[in-house]
């Protein structure tokens, strides 16, 4: 059955007999309106902790699905994938849940970032992504969620610091796997494919001196590299051991000369500081932050994407309280059952819900939250959407994999 709207205020005589009588006295009011912890409809929970719920209120026309995972129990660990495997690419979210990992068995999952939709690069996600330790993608100065090394989890604006400091002690701004601008110098590991996909200027392939145990570069570092080769080209292949350097015609000029054996330093850095954190993503704007709601800003933009955040529209976002990482999408564009919200209702419903932190993930037709073997909100184009990334939760080895039906509250 469906519940009721969740208001806990007082009831409408009342309020306005209270009013009433307060002005009458010269009294100045201020009503502040509560709302409850909304009550799930449906309700499935597997054994260690891990359940899916969902809510519908009837009066707003919503439909929202929620998978609340433990975080302290050492049960399971919140990942990120990147479609292939790669940093580019797009596939569906239940794709990403085949890719090898060492983490342990997949049992949730939700889409990510916002992504680039068409060209070479398409699959490039707009911001931060860490994978496993690895940098796949560098921030853009936007929101992000990551996860410190100690396994606890953080919100907020991450910006690049990344660069390139040169055999002379001069220093350029570094792009990571992504398109690389005329202007521009940017560097492509092993995660961006067969090649570096650009068609011009000046590329160098780069040993890493210092990558213990060949590691891929992770956030928060210093490398040293060495010259490998040199090419004067685009679409350098891209060596599973190596990592190249691109240069664009417009930045050749303003860069020492390299030949085969010459030392370069890249940096990795970020700020915040990022070293040691496993997993990363971004999205936005940030919803929540110390369980207040937090005003949307919404950009002088025509975009979609800017103007859609004042419309009703499907949504996906990622939260968490004291003891659980929430997985939450809102079903829409059903007309007559399930409208969507607008980025300031989804942020008040995260509120509700018990979130002391949230971050908005890329919504529309890319939501899809994915539970115990199944996609469990409502896929408003009618099937699965290919997306870039997705945030997937992990049961480690050893823990409990049952799930079990729980009476509906």
């Amino acid at each position: 059955m469906n519940n009721n709207n969740g208001n806990n205020s007082l009831p409408r005589w009342a309020t306005i007999a209270f009013v009433l009588a307060c002005l009458a006295a010269g009294l100045g009011v201020v009503l502040v309106a509560t709302k409850r912890r909304p009550v799930p409809e449906a309700a499935l929970e597997a054994a260690g902790g891990i359940r899916y719920e969902q809510y519908r209120e009837a009066s707003e026309l919503w439909s929202v699905h929620v998978v609340r995972v433990p975080r302290r129990n050492g049960a399971y660990e919140l990942t990120s994938r990147h479609a292939a495997g790669r940093a580019i690419g797009l596939t569906p979210v239940t794709a990403q849940l085949a890719l090898t990992n060492t983490t342990g068995t997949p049992v949730a999952a939700i889409n990510g970032d916002y992504y680039q939709r068409q060209g070479p690069y398409a699959g490039d996600p707009r911001g931060l992504q860490i994978v496993d330790g690895e940098l796949l993608s560098a921030p853009d100065g936007g929101p992000a969620i990551w996860i410190d090394r100690d396994g606890e989890p953080h919100a907020g604006i991450v910006q690049s610091e990344l660069q390139v400091t040169w055999p002379d002690g001069s220093s350029t701004s570094l792009g990571w796997n992504e398109s690389r601008p005329a202007d521009r110098v940017t560097l492509y590991t092993p995660a961006i494919g067969p090649s570096t996909r650009t068609r011009d200027g000046r590329e160098f392939v780069l040993d890493l001196l210092d990558a213990p145990d060949g590691a891929l570069p992770g956030p928060g570092r210093t490398y040293r590299a060495r010259v490998r080769e040199v090419r004067d080209t685009g679409n350098t292949p891209v060596p599973a051991d190596a990592v190249v350097l691109s240069v664009g015609p417009g930045a050749a000029g303003k860069m020492p000369p390299l030949a085969p054996e010459s030392e370069l330093i890249f940096s990795t850095a970020t700020v915040p500081n990022l070293e040691g954190a496993r997993t990363a993503i971004s999205g936005g704007p940030l919803l929540v932050r110390n369980g207040r709601r937090l005003r949307i800003e919404v950009p002088d933009s025509q975009s979609y994407e800017f103007s859609s955040m004042k419309e009703r529209h499907p949504r996906a976002a990622i939260g968490w309280d004291d003891a659980d990482f929430l997985l939450v999408t809102v079903d829409g564009r059903q007309l007559g059952v399930a409208e969507g919200m607008t980025l300031e209702e989804l942020a008040a419903y995260l509120v509700r819900l018990g979130c002391r932190e949230a971050m908005n993930l890329d919504g529309g037709g890319s939501s899809t939250l994915w539970f115990d073997g199944k996609i469990r909100n409502f896929l408003c184009d009618g099937y699965e959407r290919d997306v870039a990334n997705s945030l997937v939760i992990c049961r480690k080895s050893g823990s409990p994999s049952q799930p079990a039906e729980t009476p509906t509250p």
